[in-house]
């Protein structure tokens, strides 16, 4: 008997969304080592090592047995040439109320060609068929102007300022908090 994925590779128009494995240790390691990239991510300082890479991957391996995961956004190109652009995925899985929190960061190179919303409509069409959930969160930094027009566009709700989310650097950060209901996923559909 086949049992259900939760986490499943993902195909779009221009991306492959695939978990995230031990050959990504050098490109996770340039993303998150990357002050551009990281800018508004202020969950944890900029990676410093591969080892901080070989970290986030093992963290991340095994979803179905966890309940979370990070999907690496691969660029389909010309013969076999694919090129790793970005990831995203979800964390802090309710099962009971089926909320999950939706995360992702895009090479900076790549920012404004539309790759992130590609990879985010899938991987909340995938939230909602294949985790059954009913509400997907997302936390965004005041100043990031492009993820808020992203997630808006998307149709996720501002609801309002998460004060003091993340300590980081010795100072507190607050968020936006924004969510998506299946319901209104439907609608836009």
């Amino acid at each position: 008997m086949k049992t259900h994925k939760k986490f499943p590779d993902l195909e779009t128009e221009r991306l492959i969304l695939r978990n995230v494995e031990n050959q990504d240790t050098s490109f996770i390691y340039q993303l998150f080592s990357n002050k551009e990239v990281c800018r508004y991510l202020y969950d944890e300082p900029l990676y410093t090592s591969e080892e901080d890479a070989r970290d986030f991957i093992e963290w991340h391996r095994n979803p179905e047995e966890k309940g979370y995961n990070r999907w690496v956004l691969v660029k389909k190109a010309d013969k076999q040439e694919k090129i790793s652009i970005g990831t995203c995925g979800y964390d802090s899985w309710d099962q009971t109320n089926n909320i999950a929190e939706l995360g992702y960061d895009l090479w900076h190179e790549q920012w404004g060609k539309g790759y992130m919303e590609e990879a985010l409509i899938s991987a909340i069409n995938s939230g909602f068929e294949n985790m059954g959930l009913n509400r997907i969160n997302a936390f965004i930094a005041l100043s990031n102007k492009n993820s808020i027009k992203l997630l808006e566009k998307l149709g996720f709700l501002n609801e309002g300022i998460y004060r003091e989310k993340h300590l980081f650097d010795g100072k507190y950060y607050d968020h936006y908090s924004y969510s998506l209901l299946k319901r209104d996923w439907e609608m836009r559909a």
